[in-house]
């Protein structure tokens, strides 16, 4: 058992997954609060807002991957433009996925 746990580990480690970095929708809901809700309740910048689907459905389609890339690293499309990281450069890439998960969650 102990040898099994072990070889999981590394393997998780050689591909870069991290059991403890999945997206935590409760976490992202407070991420939110605090910084995503000032461009996502009112659409600023064409940000998709909170809950509407129609607005997130092309962005749905290219994957939580690059939703997340996109929040991480920002990005400029033809709806609109999204600051790394919503200009606050202070939250850890972890607590931005956090942030994508609950938006996400908010149109599924």
């Amino acid at each position: 058992m102990k040898r099994t746990a072990i070889t999981l580990a590394a393997g998780f480690a050689m591909f870069g997954i991290g059991i403890a970095h999945a997206a935590d929708v409760a976490k992202g809901e407070e991420v939110y609060k605090q910084a995503c809700f000032a461009c996502h309740d009112a659409g600023v910048a064409g940000a998709p807002k909170l809950g509407d689907k129609a607005a997130w459905e092309a962005r749905l389609a290219q994957g939580e991957a690059i939703l997340d890339k996109h929040a991480i690293e920002g990005f400029t499309g033809e709806a609109g433009s999204m600051p790394p990281k919503g200009g606050r450069t202070d939250l850890s890439d972890q607590a931005v996925k956090d942030a994508v998960a609950y938006m996400i969650s908010k149109v599924k």
